[in-house]
């Protein structure tokens, strides 16, 4: 596993840090790479919830416009191939997880950064962080989603605000706006974070991975279309070891042991 990506597996709890702290964990394409592969490892390891944070004084300030994959030359690079290769991808495998995916974002989160922050199901942030969409600046569109995200996040007017001006928007702004779910002071950030992973790995995680199927489908769906899809969600939650033990737990008045399936 590249050293650029850190992945720290702990029984249900999986944590992955971006590390490329002398850069602001700007991405270039082995760290893209690695965080894939991360996230395979996390698939595959049995963990029920995962945390996604950074080292160092950022948690990601986007692409680095140094690798020679994206920066203008004699012949002008594709950045489309490269978002299909790695961003698109990325962001796709982020919301598909069948666990819940919390960010902590401890400093700057720009361009893709703040995006793939957004993409995670829950987003605490330090008091001190900020996000910028910063593409407009070098005449480019957000991409990793931001598109998608922001309006569906902030509205319309300021989504537009956000990405055609590129202004640093602060932490308590962002929760003001229902961009992230907390702002928490900075040295409560990773006590705060992992803390919620903790309980949400003891919950009943297939059934969340189900309400994460349920959220995303909503934005798509007519509201008859969505009252189907929750009848077939609720069908398969039903039949889950996790909906049993969590009735015998209420009728016997004790806490829930949950297993994930």
């Amino acid at each position: 596993m590249s050293k650029l990506v850190i992945v720290d597996i702990d029984r249900s709890v999986a944590v992955v840090t971006l590390h490329r702290p002398d850069r602001l964990n700007s991405f270039n394409a082995e760290m893209l790479e690695a965080l894939h592969g991360a996230l395979d490892q996390v698939a595959d390891s049995g963990a029920r919830a995962l945390l996604l944070t950074g080292s160092g004084r950022g948690f990601c300030a986007g692409q680095d416009l140094s690798d020679p994959n994206v920066a203008p030359a004699a012949e002008m690079p594709d950045l489309g191939h490269f978002i299909d290769r790695y961003y698109s991808p990325l962001i796709r495998r982020l919301r598909a997880l069948e666990m819940p995916v919390v960010c902590a974002v401890n400093g700057v989160a720009a361009g893709a950064g703040a995006n793939i922050a957004l993409a995670c199901d829950i987003v605490l942030a330090a008091r001190s962080a900020s996000f910028i969409q910063a593409f407009c600046k070098i005449g480019l569109v957000p991409d990793s989603g931001g598109t998608w995200f922001l309006p569906r996040l902030v509205g319309t007017a300021r989504a537009a605000g956000l990405a055609l001006l590129g202004d640093k928007l602060t932490a308590e702004q962002a929760e003001r706006w229902g961009l992230i779910w907390r702002c928490v002071d900075d040295d409560a950030l990773q006590r705060e974070s992992r803390s919620l992973v903790e309980h949400l790995a003891g919950q009943p995680t297939r059934g969340l991975a189900l309400i994460k199927k349920a959220l995303q489908a909503s934005a798509g769906n007519s509201l008859n279309g969505q009252l189907d899809f929750e009848r077939d969600l609720q069908s398969e939650a039903g039949r889950t070891a996790d909906y049993s033990e969590g009735v015998a737990a209420f009728a016997q008045k004790r806490r829930p042991d949950f297993k994930g399936s």
